[in-house]
């Protein structure tokens, strides 16, 4: 039976890591699903509730991701705002073995974006491993 992994990417060029850390993680025969929370968002954007670019900024950055993916069977989806939400939301839908989460540097990361890998390693009982690309 094939592994199932939760690519969770913040960082803007996922696709350096994911063919690598999935192909180790789980084979090439992985089911994965990765998901972009549009968490590119500026503090006055989600107050106003203005979300449009963070959802395009997400789709991309789901898309270069799955293109990577070393599997055919991958699924993208832009998750929400708050990247802790959209890991959950996937969760109920997509029983993953393993969340790979994949983010900046934290001196680049959104205000929403830092120690999402460690929030969401006390948060899921899932194994979770945090990549910090570039």
């Amino acid at each position: 039976m094939s592994r199932r992994v939760l690519v969770v990417t913040t960082a803007n060029e996922p696709e350096q890591a994911v063919d690598s850390l999935v192909r180790e993680r789980a084979g090439e025969d992985a089911e994965v699903r990765v998901i972009a929370p549009a968490s590119k968002i500026s503090w006055l954007d989600w107050l106003t509730n203005d979300e449009d670019a963070a959802r395009a900024d997400a789709a991309e950055r789901a898309d270069a991701a799955a293109d990577a993916a070393p599997t055919e069977r991958v699924e993208t989806e832009v998750g929400d705002v708050d990247p802790l939400q959209a890991v959950e939301d996937a969760l109920r839908t997509f029983p993953a073995d393993e969340v790979l989460v994949l983010t900046p540097p934290e001196h680049e990361a959104e205000w929403l974006e830092k120690k999402l890998g460690e929030l969401a390693e006390r948060r899921f009982s899932v194994p979770v491993t945090q990549l910090v690309t570039r």
